[in-house]
């Protein structure tokens, strides 16, 4: 095998080099096909979420996965934490132009193989009714108000509702 003066084997597999134009590297697919970075914001950081949903399908994949990055929503079958996901085949992806996602949640009694309600909360408050697997938008709430605060945290509330009438307390007499 050819050497060079310093000892290293020419056939030698690069894994990354330096150009004038800057570092190259390789990598693995997961990493290389990901969605496209969010530009560093100085003034605030973008909130990524992700949730989980279980379908329960004949085939064994169903696990679903919903995540955000900056203004973008993407909806993936997960096959567990062995294998990535494929991420350049997403199931539903979604671009916002106005506002971007800051939280998101299934609803898991409801959700189906052929149909999944997920809702969306958005940075000027909005929440947005969609399901990914139909690619369909069914409603939008707080269209018309922009001047919500950003929605934190959302979560479907699947126990049943009681409204109770406020009771004036118990008064005890003294004989």
């Amino acid at each position: 095998m050819a050497t060079e003066g310093g000892g290293k084997e020419m056939n030698e597999i690069k894994t990354q080099f330096t150009t004038r134009e800057g570092l190259y590297k390789l990598l693995p697919h997961s990493e290389y096909s990901r969605p496209n970075r969010v530009p560093f914001n100085s003034q605030g950081s973008n909130p990524v979420r992700v949730s989980f949903v279980n379908l329960n399908d004949q085939s064994g994949n169903g696990d679903r996965l919903c995540f955000n990055v900056g203004r973008e929503l993407y909806f993936y079958i997960y096959k567990g934490v062995r294998k990535a996901a494929d991420l350049s085949k997403p199931i539903d992806k979604r671009i916002y132009k106005g506002t971007q996602p800051t939280c998101h949640d299934f609803n898991h009694l409801t959700a189906t193989a052929e149909s999944v309600s997920l809702l969306v909360g958005f940075s000027a408050g909005q929440v947005q009714l969609i399901d990914p697997i139909k690619k369909e938008t069914s409603k939008l709430f707080n269209e018309e108000r922009r001047d919500f605060t950003m929605l934190a945290r959302l979560v479907w509330n699947s126990w049943l509702q009681v409204i109770h009438p406020p009771q004036l307390p118990k008064v005890l007499e003294l004989a």
